[in-house]
């Protein structure tokens, strides 16, 4: 079993940045090949954030290009998403996420493993 804890939630203005940290352990590296985020909105469905591959690779959502980056420290099997000018509607619980494999796949249901959440709340 892999075990996923982020860290770095918080509550935050308009505007300014937030950072996240997700340290992953357990099992074989290659189950977590592919590190990510994805967020929930009450009442909504989860959906993607961005993803990160072992060697470097990235993948964003739309809605965050250009505000936020994902980076990993394999050497402390961590990812971190460093978010800039927050807006409102980022509001959410952030969730890390793991896979195997190599394709950085933006549905939930293609993801094997996911750490408990982290509250992000951006006021205005």
């Amino acid at each position: 079993q892999v075990q996923l804890v982020e860290s770095g939630g918080g509550l935050v203005q308009a505007g300014a940045s937030l950072s996240l940290s997700c340290a992953a352990s357990g099992r074989t590296f290659s189950s977590y090949a592919i590190l990510g985020w994805f967020r929930q909105a009450p009442e909504k469905e989860r959906e993607f954030v961005a993803a990160i591959r072992w060697s470097g690779g990235t993948a964003y959502a739309d809605s965050v290009k250009g505000r936020f980056t994902i980076s990993r420290d394999n050497a402390k099997d961590t990812v971190y998403l460093q978010m800039n000018s927050l807006k409102p509607e980022d509001t959410a619980v952030y969730y890390c996420g793991a896979r195997s494999g190599t394709a950085l796949l933006t549905q939930q249901h293609d993801w094997n493993y996911w750490g408990q959440g982290t509250q992000v709340t951006v006021s205005s």
